[in-house]
């Protein structure tokens, strides 16, 4: 007998570009392209906006929408599809004893004040001065508390009654990765038996495009697809507003009430170079090896299209799938950060579950740090 239990995913909720739910997802897979594309909000950089949502059917309060911002009505949203996929929505014993993990950056900036002071700047005699007097009064004295990232697993425990222990992960790409290791790991480990895991992530931002672009890592043209993407042509990512949730079980806990595995979830690879020529692929090919990847029907790739990593991640699947079909997220819902990896593990169970495959691979390459392997079989 296994010292550790099999983790099962039993519920799935995804939202993006694309629209809300598994078919969805599923239906825009095979489309090459993001369903939604704005190039003229932020322009010259294109954004995927999320597909309208009747929120009401996740967040029946008015007053609940309303405090919230973008990103965490999105999360939470994610979170209800996922939970009233696993049927248990309506089993409040059960929510009561569930543990949650989410991954997820700092909510939104009050940019008008931001450009404000930035403008006065120029003109300020002691910009010191200046900038302590005006950040004292005129941001908003909530603005703090509305960037806290565990605002997110606040409002799932208030609006869904989810109210075990949990915790939150800030860091990109890896933060997701790990949000994933975690609570597989503690569930393998008989410490839990069931958890909510997942991120969300708004794009429709400009503050957002402001801190990408002053790291270099935007794509500043029209969308083309990630793998395609060179230094020549404005590497980069296009920046997606996501969400995705899965309710993950012990295989005997979900056995014993009766729900159905949709997928079954392996230990999750991490690791964290330097980022040195070639390091890239040598951890993918050590967490490759390490999660016991065999034979991969497909693989979906977090890849962000920034250069030279995304060229160095794609040799590196050429030659641990070779000929295997390589699906880049960015291609469908565009890059979520935080929300790529439970994403990718979501649409990888949903492969599993309505499609027939037996195993499929989700790899995350962060644009900055982090790497990430996971393997998604039938359940």
């Amino acid at each position: 007998m296994s010292e550790f239990r099999d983790v099962v995913v039993t519920g799935i909720g995804l939202v993006s570009c694309a629209g809300e739910g598994i078919a969805a997802h599923l239906a825009a897979l095979g489309a090459g392209a993001p369903a939604r594309t704005d190039t003229e909000t932020f322009a010259p950089y294109t954004v995927h906006p999320v597909a309208p949502l009747a929120l009401d059917g996740q967040i029946p309060k008015k007053s609940d929408q309303r405090q919230m911002e973008p990103w965490q009505r999105l999360g939470v949203y994610a979170a209800g599809l996922a939970l009233e996929s696993a049927g248990v929505k309506g089993d409040a014993e059960l929510k009561g004893r569930m543990h949650l993990v989410v991954s997820a950056g700092g909510g939104e900036r009050d940019t008008a004040v931001d450009g404000a002071i930035l403008t006065g700047l120029r003109a300020a005699e002691d910009t010191g001065a200046y900038l302590n007097e005006h950040l004292q009064n005129d941001l908003r004295p909530t603005l703090f508390l509305a960037q806290l990232s565990n605002l997110l697993a606040g409002n799932i425990g208030i609006v869904h009654g989810v109210t075990g222990a949990s915790r939150t992960f800030m860091g990109e790409e890896a933060a997701g990765t790990d949000a994933l290791r975690i609570a597989q790991a503690r569930i393998a480990s008989g410490q839990v038996d069931c958890m909510l895991v997942g991120g969300s992530y708004s794009a429709e931002r400009p503050d957002v495009m402001v801190i990408h672009e002053m790291g270099g890592y935007l794509r500043a043209r029209d969308f083309r697809p990630v793998f395609d993407r060179v230094p020549e042509d404005e590497a980069g990512f296009i920046l997606g507003s996501a969400a995705a949730f899965l309710v993950l079980e012990a295989a005997e806990h979900a056995a014993s009430r009766g729900a159905r595995a949709l997928a079954r979830l392996g230990p999750v690879g991490s690791d964290r170079t330097k980022r040195a020529p070639g390091s890239t692929e040598a951890s993918l090919a050590a967490l490759w090896a390490a999660t016991g990847l065999a034979a991969p029907d497909v693989v979906i790739a977090g890849a962000t299209g920034v250069a030279p990593v995304t060229a160095e991640e794609g040799a590196a699947l050429a030659r641990l799938a070779p000929g295997v079909s390589v699906t880049a997220l960015g291609d469908l819902t565009g890059h979520s950060l935080e929300t790529t990896a439970p994403f990718g593990v979501a649409l990888a169970a949903a492969l599993v579950s309505e499609k027939g495959l037996r195993e499929v691979a989700v790899t995350v390459v962060g644009h900055r740090r982090g790497e990430g392997v996971i393997r998604v079989t039938a359940a």
